[in-house]
């Protein structure tokens, strides 16, 4: 076997993507951990519309920055920043004046817990006792980011802070709530959406007011700079038919350039 082929053997290895190889006709997208299923709802009506299969990796958008700085093989990245897309852009890893947004994402304070049923979600985290509070990673997930900004307009992250579950992303915190390991937490709207969730017992729009926008941002990549599948499916996420599932999924939309 040669040398250089095990290397990149290991390298795919050690990153967790071996499995995620593409074939040659198939795209691989980077994905937000809260868009994941949005965009596999998209990717099976691009794929019904050009016959080009698209593979979808979701983790948190820190993660897939940092995956994607090491070289890992992704065509897209749909992040749940402008952050990091802006920052792949400037190093050469995103293609310049690829980048748009695609969605404007909600936060929302949930809880599964029969304990608070019917109570105002608000009123228990200002009240929590020895409860705890779930939010994703702030440092790594944007979601978790704009959980934590909204904790300090409230005047409430030094005293949750001790009672917080900290998920690695957006879809981690979801399953920390739901499974009762956290009584209430901030997830994205667009969760709540998935049938297969416990009936809430407290639910809270997060006013957009206390955090910083929650502005999605997807970039081209640059091994994928002249795919024109790749450029395909990022014209068929702008369309109105890719639009139309990204707000039917609990997103906002902003205004398209003309």
């Amino acid at each position: 076997m040669p040398a250089g082929y095990r290397v990149t053997q290991l390298i795919l290895g050690l990153m967790g993507l071996t499995a995620l190889q593409a074939s040659a006709d198939s795209l691989l997208i980077a994905v937000a951990s809260n868009f994941t299923e949005t965009a596999q709802e998209i990717a099976t009506e691009f794929r019904v519309a050009s016959g080009h299969n698209v593979r979808i990796s979701g983790a948190s958008t820190g993660k897939l920055f940092v995956q994607i700085q090491n070289g890992a093989p992704f065509d897209i990245l749909l992040a749940a920043d402008s952050v990091r897309p802006a920052r792949l852009e400037a190093s050469g890893n995103g293609v310049s004046n690829s980048r748009f947004t695609y969605a404007i994402g909600q936060l929302v304070l949930w809880s599964r817990n029969p304990a608070i049923n019917r109570s105002d979600c608000q009123k228990h985290l200002r009240h929590l006792g020895s409860d705890r509070v779930a939010i994703a990673n702030p440092d790594t997930a944007p979601y978790g980011g704009a959980a934590r900004q909204t904790l300090i307009q409230l005047e409430l992250w030094d005293r949750v802070r001790p009672r917080l579950v900290i998920g690695e992303n957006i879809a981690q915190t979801l399953q920390f709530i739901a499974s009762g390991n956290a009584s209430l937490g901030f997830v994205a709207k667009s969760q709540l959406r998935n049938a297969r969730l416990p009936e809430a017992s407290c639910s809270w729009d997060v006013s957009p007011d206390l955090h910083d926008p929650i502005e999605q941002q997807a970039i081209l990549l640059e091994r994928a700079a002249n795919d024109p599948t790749a450029r395909a499916f990022l014209k068929f996420l702008r369309s109105d038919p890719g639009r139309a599932i990204i707000a039917r999924n609990g997103y906002l939309l902003v205004a398209q350039d003309h």
